[in-house]
């Protein structure tokens, strides 16, 4: 019977992840594959390996046991950055362990224990979608902050920053991991800009902030 593990993961406190669980657990079940060990945790897809504690604690377990292979819902539960998600992958790889992706049926390793390039392909292109879906998330909320604020300044209610407010280094590095992984290997504004939508005057910013000094 094939030792596998399961991972999970939910973007804030108000969600739950039982049911990513509960699912996995009975397909694996079906298919008799035993589940060894449950990796979950509540954070943002696009933190980075360092920064998720189920992600680090996944990885040494299967370093230390015998797992055929981790089981997730969706490519998004691996995570929302798609070069975090794929630095996974290659560890995982590199481990002969296999990343079962249930609601595509995916393995991102063939019956050799070979990475699968069709599966190779598909999962980055998914992670790109996910990627996607979180900046036009962000860029929603901003847009239905920013109408708000607008609104409630054309009541005479303040709204907004206060004076003198400054986004500190740790919310830029959250806000904007990919464009600073992208940035420091040497992409430039524009196809970065193009890649993720943010304005080149944002890029600016974050280059002399993070890439320059």
């Amino acid at each position: 019977m094939d030792k596998v593990v399961i991972l999970g993961r939910v973007s804030t406190d108000r969600q739950d992840y039982q049911r990513q669980i509960n699912e996995l657990q009975e397909y694996c079940d079906k298919v008799g594959w035993e589940v060894v060990n449950v990796f979950v945790n509540k954070v943002s897809g696009a933190k980075s390996i360092e920064e998720r504690t189920e992600l680090q604690q996944m990885i040494q377990f299967i370093k230390d046991n015998e797992i055929s292979r981790v089981v997730c819902l969706e490519v998004s539960r691996l995570g929302r950055n798609t070069l975090e998600s794929l630095k996974v992958i290659q560890i995982l790889n590199e481990h002969k362990v296999s990343l079962f992706i249930k609601n595509y049926n995916l393995e991102t390793l063939d019956s050799n224990g070979k990475p699968n390039p069709i599966t190779s392909l598909i999962t980055t292109i998914l992670l790109e979608i996910a990627s996607m879906e979180r900046q036009t998330i962000r860029e929603r909320m901003m847009s239905g902050q920013q109408q708000y604020i607008t609104r409630c300044r054309k009541y005479g209610i303040k709204m907004g920053r206060t004076e003198g407010y400054r986004k500190s280094d740790d919310n830029y590095k959250e806000e904007y991991s990919k464009e600073i992984t992208l940035l420091r290997k040497g992409i430039s504004l524009r196809n970065v800009h193009s890649i993720t939508g943010t304005s080149i005057n944002t890029l600016r910013k974050i280059k002399i902030k993070f890439i320059q000094n």
